[in-house]
């Protein structure tokens, strides 16, 4: 475990992954890009599992290639990475051992996981590619691919899914349309987002930030992505309500940087004027501190209706702090995340791991109990990189064992729709079904929280680790999702 004061900025490094992907991307092509992906259109239902390929490419008789894909070490995204957090130089050892804990055990009906773990660069589309028709189309034949920590995202999910009819479990996720797309191949270990903003409507009429007299707006981003999630997803959830919002888009190009600010000032002297109440987020993390500064300038600090969407609880704690403090300090969100526990292995009630991150700790603390370089123990983080190869890896072995004797890709995809209550690692549990590709079912609400001068509502690190200077506090704890739409 870091020092609980680093913690928070961990994890915004992890999860905001495509805004240094396409920042490398600008300077290497000279031109304008969004951040977030691409609107993916052309299928309206998803394809059933019983219609998958039968092809067991990757399968012999005694093992299974399955791909892990890291980022690397030497690239932007991966130096940044590494230097925030040594438990990410950690993630090798973690796919071989839980690799090797089940071959040790019989491997999966008799055959072995044979993994071929593969270094990219996440701002080198063209490499992305590459590697996709290679691990789909040539040699040595792969059968799945377990992407762990969610940098195998966008347009090359559907790469491996909706083109190469290649099995991907992956902690990236966004809307519903994505695994529409790439059905019934891709599967998602992260909430689907459609989800995520039905639970947000629902949770924010429930407490009377949404309706009653409230005047709302929403601040999306121009990227396409967020445009489908509002015109798809949260536009006809406000509407159900009977909700009509004041919607004001500010630019997330990153390559131009004024405009964004402009857009954001504009926002909020906008919303500012309309007298609106609460404001729900739809911004990438570029366009969300901009906004944030903007509502701060001006001193205008509506209530804001935060969610994992582009991960603004995240984001937002990374941003509370003495300046940002008035607009973000209590706010409150949706989350399908352990968000507000603590990194190491006390009782559960008490805000320790949860029963699948727990698992994956006592394996790693046999086989290595020394304290990494770096870190102040050997507790692994509740949701960093080494619990989330384990539950990757634990997953795809129930479905491959669920599978028989028979594997292939048909029967794989088959086993993933049956899987109900595998216990989680980012997420508490995590249930399959023939249409449903996003595990999680569950979500709470918690509120960002600038625990100084310390209090006891930040969880109390265990020896002689200080105090956490913010953190999640738990305010309702876990409700099934909704479903999206």
């Amino acid at each position: 475990m870091r020092n609980p004061n680093d913690r928070e900025a961990v994890r915004v490094v992890r999860r905001g992954t495509a805004l240094l992907r396409a920042g490398a991307a600008i300077a290497a092509l000279g031109g304008a890009l969004t951040l977030g992906a691409a609107t993916p259109s052309g299928a309206s239902s998803p394809t059933p599992v019983t219609k998958a390929s039968t092809s067991a490419l990757g399968v012999t008789a005694t093992t299974i290639n399955v791909v892990f894909p890291l980022v690397s070490f030497s690239s932007i995204e991966g130096e940044f990475e590494i230097a925030s957090d040594a438990e990410y130089g950690e993630q090798v050892k973690a796919i071989h051992l839980f690799v090797n804990q089940i071959n040790e055990a019989g491997g999966i009906n008799g055959r072995k996981i044979h993994p071929l773990i593969q270094y990219f660069d996440p701002t080198n589309e063209a490499e992305q590619r590459s590697l996709c028709k290679q691990w789909t189309q040539g040699s040595p034949p792969v059968f799945a691919v377990l992407d762990g920590l969610g940098g195998w995202a966008e347009d090359n999910q559907l790469c491996i899914t909706q083109e190469g009819h290649t099995p991907l479990l992956s902690q990236w996720t966004t809307t519903t349309n994505w695994t529409t797309l790439g059905s019934p191949y891709l599967w998602w270990t992260g909430a689907d987002d459609a989800q995520i903003l039905a639970a947000t409507v629902s949770w924010g009429k429930s407490s009377g930030r949404l309706g009653a007299g409230k005047k709302v707006g929403v601040v999306v981003s121009d990227q396409e992505s967020d445009q489908d999630a509002l015109n798809s997803y949260l536009l006809p959830d406000l509407k159900k309500i009977g909700i009509t919002p004041q919607i004001e888009t500010i630019s997330a190009d990153l390559g131009e940087t004024a405009s964004t600010d402009s857009d954001a000032t504009l926002a909020v002297e906008r919303l500012k004027a309309s007298g609106i109440d609460s404001v729900i987020p739809l911004l990438p993390e570029n366009a969300f501190d901009p906004y944030i500064t903007a509502e701060t300038a001006q001193k205008y600090f509506p209530t804001l209706i935060l969610s994992d969407y582009e991960t603004e609880l995240e984001v937002g704690l990374g941003l509370i702090g003495k300046t940002y403090d008035k607009a973000l300090n209590g706010q409150e969100g949706v989350t399908a995340e352990t968000l507000g526990g603590i990194d190491d292995p006390r009782p559960e009630s008490d805000g320790g791991y949860d029963p699948g991150v727990r698992s994956c700790w006592t394996t790693w603390h046999k086989a290595y109990p020394q304290i990494p370089k770096g870190n102040e123990n050997d507790d692994i983080e509740e949701q960093g990189p080494v619990q989330g190869w384990c539950q990757e890896i634990r997953l795809f072995a129930q479905a491959a064992t669920m599978a028989g004797k028979d594997l292939n890709r048909r029967t794989f995809v088959e086993a993933m729709s049956r899987i109900k209550n595998f216990q989680g690692g980012f997420s508490p549990v995590l249930t399959y079904g023939p249409d449903k590709f996003a595990g999680p079912t569950e979500y709470r609400v918690v509120s960002l929280h600038d625990n100084n001068p310390p209090s006891s509502q930040c969880k109390i690190p265990a020896g002689k680790l200080p105090p956490q200077g913010r953190c999640w506090v738990v305010v309702q704890s876990w409700k099934p999702l909704p479903a999206a739409g």
